[in-house]
């Protein structure tokens, strides 16, 4: 059985897409619902999905910011986007951008089993291309950039220098020095950077609130998120998202 992640804002189209679904008779069922990309991204923090079946149209975060979020993560999951007739060119652009296929409201049974049934000989294919007794091409990287991927990976990076240290086995003073030798930053500026990267995104493909972006990355003071903000970017937040509209 495949598990579908729905994404769609309006409750009574999730309610249709869900039962036309389960009309088609294909090994499909939906495991979880989320009313936008955000919420999506969210729970796929967690979970795992075989495919992704989303609006192109949501408030907060869109299907293409949604698509290019998963992308980013460098996770594989398949993403069918569903489009109104009036967002053609919107959905050729996500297919550009390597969105599997896409539908065409109201999603008949027909077409969606036509698009179901085309991703699952895509998957036939690329199982049966898979390289076969193939040895693992294992290159080895240093403790801090162990590190630094894990932190890159996290989309809250909430760790302390003592935690970094113990997951590769070093001195928290040694790693301190070995990190900032490598990097040229001190580990509190590197989560510091990661962590207004993260800010950059939400203000330019979200439509969340400063404060509320400040509590997602863990800053319970809002005026020391935008001090630090600045101080990272040379803007304001508000600044940044005017930049970018």
């Amino acid at each position: 059985m495949y598990n579908i992640l729905l994404v769609e804002d309006e409750r009574w189209v999730r309610t249709a897409i869900r039962k036309t679904i389960e009309k088609t008779e294909l090994p499909f069922r939906v495991i979880h619902e989320s009313t936008n990309g955000m919420e999506a991204v969210d729970w796929l923090n967690d979970h795992e999905a075989s495919l992704v079946l989303t609006d192109i149209r949501m408030p907060v975060m869109d299907g293409l910011a949604l698509m290019e979020e998963i992308r980013r993560r460098n996770n594989d999951t398949a993403v069918i986007i569903i489009s109104g007739h009036d967002d053609f060119s919107y959905a050729r652009r996500a297919i550009q951008c390597g969105a599997f296929d896409y539908l065409l409201k109201p999603v008949e049974a027909a077409n969606l089993s036509e698009c179901l049934q085309k991703w699952m000989n895509h998957q036939d294919k690329e199982l049966h291309a898979m390289p076969v007794d193939n040895p693992i091409d294992i290159k080895e990287i240093s403790p801090i950039e162990q590190v630094t991927r894990h932190i890159d990976s996290m989309l809250i990076p909430e760790l302390t220098l003592t935690e970094a240290a113990a997951m590769v086995h070093l001195n928290p003073s040694y790693f301190c020095k070995l990190f900032k030798q490598q990097t040229k930053m001190n580990f509190t500026d590197y989560l510091t950077k990661v962590r207004m990267k993260e800010a950059t995104r939400l203000l330019e493909k979200t439509s969340l609130r400063i404060s509320e972006i400040a509590e997602r990355l863990g800053y319970a003071d809002l005026a020391y998120f935008s001090n630090t903000f600045k101080k990272t970017m040379g803007s304001t937040p508000s600044e940044y998202r005017k930049t970018r509209e």
